[in-house]
């Protein structure tokens, strides 16, 4: 039996299906699956070893033990909505009406695909970063759009402005950023931010941001394009609970927009999950409603892991670039002698007990010369675990 299906312009908007038709697993996949088989740290997946602050924990217990425990509304429970507004107005200085502008969606991904499904056409276009997130190009296919996109480069990993102004048209229906920036831990800076709003009046275009690492952004205040003048009436923005608050597993996220957009991805999303998660979003709402500290410690943790890491890195004999956030640090294992990175991540594991992500996975095949020797590392892990980590791969130098 042949399958055929929508599924196929997403595997292979992802660049997963292959020139026989056959779907390839995703690198993550193959990568974790390594990690398993040969006993090395995986250093790959981008999820915390941690658990997250013990009041976020036990409000999720409490919310359980009370009932709250069948489908909740379908914008989200109002306890959650309130403490999303709250915090947009705590941490930005953005007024967003709880019960019309919050919208609470199964994580980030699902706030994302319900985002470009809901607002675009067949034959429009989509311009994203790249390096991209791979959820990006998989909902651009399933959604029949075209997927333009601007290469990050340098290293800071930042967009060239011409090369931006040329890619957003007419055609564009979104622009799509992710600040910070997964996989190279960069930052737009605020000329960049400045130059998308006004492409997006320009041309028409909705603005759609990402900002799931929003609160881990090393030594300065993260941006939000909605804070920006004339961003806030054609901007989505897109947050979740499962970096900040090391609860990637609950898959609690949401999306603050103006009404009307609101309305027309609801539209989508209550046919997606419908709604979910009811006793974690009570428990959410407690953790967006912590002191400034734990926001603050919770950055200068990671910043200092990404240290631990990027030393090691360094010891071991890469070029390491310099995160401004996020997870992940971008090392370049052409020093090593390593032209590919995608066969330096297979053989990792034999040599250092290490898995790690080729950037490749994350760039098209056009562009992989560019990027051909880079691998992303994941130091959202527990400090000893970094430190066997940067011990083994100081094997690589021996």
């Amino acid at each position: 039996m042949t399958v055929h299906g929508s599924w196929q312009r997403a595997a292979r908007g992802a660049m997963l299906l292959g020139d026989d038709g056959e779907q390839r697993p995703t690198i993550f996949a193959e990568m974790s699956a390594l990690a398993v088989s040969t006993g090395a740290i995986n250093l790959g997946q981008g999820f915390p070893d941690e658990d997250g602050p013990a009041e976020v924990l036990e409000a999720a217990r409490q919310a359980i033990s009370d009932g709250v425990n069948q489908y909740p509304p379908g914008l989200g429970m109002p306890v959650l909505r309130n403490a999303i507004a709250a915090h947009q107005e705590r941490f930005y200085g953005l007024g967003v009406d709880p019960d019309r502008e919050v919208l609470v969606t199964a994580g980030a991904t699902e706030a994302l695909a319900a985002t470009i499904l809901a607002l675009t056409e067949e034959g429009d276009e989509l311009v994203t970063l790249e390096p991209f997130y791979d959820s990006y190009a998989a909902i651009a296919g399933l959604a029949s759009v075209r997927h333009v996109t601007v290469p990050l480069r340098g290293s800071d990993f930042q967009p060239d402005h011409d090369e931006l102004r040329a890619a957003v048209t007419d055609r564009t229906r979104i622009i799509l950023i992710n600040d910070p920036h997964n996989p190279t831990g960069s930052i737009l800076s605020r000329q960049t931010l400045e130059l998308i709003v006004e492409l997006a009046h320009e041309h028409d275009a909705i603005i759609v941001t990402d900002e799931v690492y929003e609160h881990l952004v090393f030594g300065e205040r993260h941006i939000p394009i909605a804070s920006l003048p004339g961003a806030r009436e054609r901007t989505v923005s897109i947050s979740s609970g499962g970096k900040t608050f090391s609860t990637t597993g609950w898959k609690i996220g949401w999306i603050t927009a103006p009404a009307e957009l609101i309305q027309a991805i609801l539209a989508v999303k209550q046919f997606l999950t419908f709604v979910n998660g009811a006793p974690f979003q009570p428990a959410i709402a407690v953790g967006l409603g912590l002191p400034d500290s734990f926001f603050a410690d919770a950055a200068a943790t990671l910043e200092a892991k990404c240290g631990l890491l990027s030393a090691g890195l360094v010891a071991a004999g890469f070029t390491v670039s310099r995160p401004r956030g996020g997870y992940f640090v971008i090392a370049d294992a052409a020093p090593l002698g390593f032209t590919d990175a995608d066969e330096a991540c297979r053989r990792l594991p034999e040599l250092a007990g290490v898995v790690g992500i080729p950037v490749t996975a994350f760039v098209r095949p056009e562009r992989r010369d560019e990027y051909g020797s880079l691998i992303r590392f994941a130091f959202c892990k527990k400090t000893e675990v970094l430190e066997r980590a940067s011990a083994q791969l100081a094997d690589l130098h021996r």
